[in-house]
């Protein structure tokens, strides 16, 4: 890119928590740019339940394993020691998923080209015998979508709610002070959630008016769908469903359209 700082001393909303905040604030300031973390979702494991501890146990008798993302498998170890259980198949979502397994030494059988749930199934669908076993842990807001297709299409499913997804109570002020003082300049979303969660802080707090001139990205179809369905303007959307994807295309996006912001 022609400019070596083209997100220059702008403010760039990370909403990600410490734990996986690092990586995407580091890439913001290699451009230049502020990166202002606020978490707007945050995860907890569910207690454990007479439900999990079945299932749990019954490991074994799963064909595939499915993990959707790094928190689903960070979790699902914090319940089990991988080295003291028989695993069945492994599938995952996407490679930063797949790097964390590997880094318990748990291999990976299949990894989908794209890293998102249609994708996904599309390209596992062949790997699933008739009635074969699969386990999704997931949180308490993920689609269905993985689950439904893979039953209609005759594999037998078992979903098992192991985290839930919340709205840290902290951020809220720290976003309603950014957004009433025009500190944010571009606001990139990861998932529908952290939409949803900034949304509500937005309405409860009427600041819809401080997001015009905003430039606002996300990643992947789903997270772009629900900005749509919040009448906000969705001006990067990258094919690559990453962080670094997201952050290079707003920067091709801000060089288009110099002085779009301020």
């Amino acid at each position: 890119m022609s400019n070596p700082l083209p997100l220059l001393d702008k403010k760039v909303l990370v909403p990600r928590g410490k734990g996986q905040a690092k990586s995407f604030s580091q890439l913001v300031k290699e451009y230049g740019g502020i990166p202002v973390e606020i978490p707007l979702i945050a995860f907890r494991p569910v207690e454990m339940n007479k439900r999990l501890q079945e299932v749990l146990r019954a490991l074994e008798t799963f064909d595939w394993l499915v993990f959707t993302s790094k928190v689903t498998v960070d979790t699902f170890f914090s319940f089990i020691d991988p080295a003291r259980v028989k695993l069945p198949r492994i599938a995952v979502i996407g490679k930063k998923t797949a790097e964390e397994l590997e880094k318990l030494g748990i291999e990976v059988a299949f990894v989908p080209s794209a890293y998102v749930a249609e994708a996904f199934v599309e390209e596992f669908l062949p790997l699933v015998g008739q009635g074969e076993r699969v386990l999704i842990p997931k949180g308490n807001l993920a689609r269905e979508y993985i689950a439904d297709s893979l039953t209609e299409a005759g594999a037998s499913v078992e979903e098992i709610i192991i985290y839930e997804n919340y709205m840290p109570e902290e951020s809220r002020g720290k976003l309603v002070k950014m957004l009433a003082e025009d500190q944010l300049d571009i606001l990139l979303f990861t998932s529908p959630s952290t939409v949803d969660h900034f949304m509500a802080v937005v309405k409860e707090n009427q600041l819809e008016s401080r997001l015009n001139g905003s430039i606002i990205g996300c990643i992947g179809p789903v997270t772009e769908k629900k900005l749509l369905e919040y009448q906000l303007p969705v001006h990067v959307s990258p094919e690559e469903y990453t962080v670094k994807a997201m952050v290079e295309s707003t920067i091709g996006f801000l060089e288009k359209h110099e002085g779009i912001r301020k």
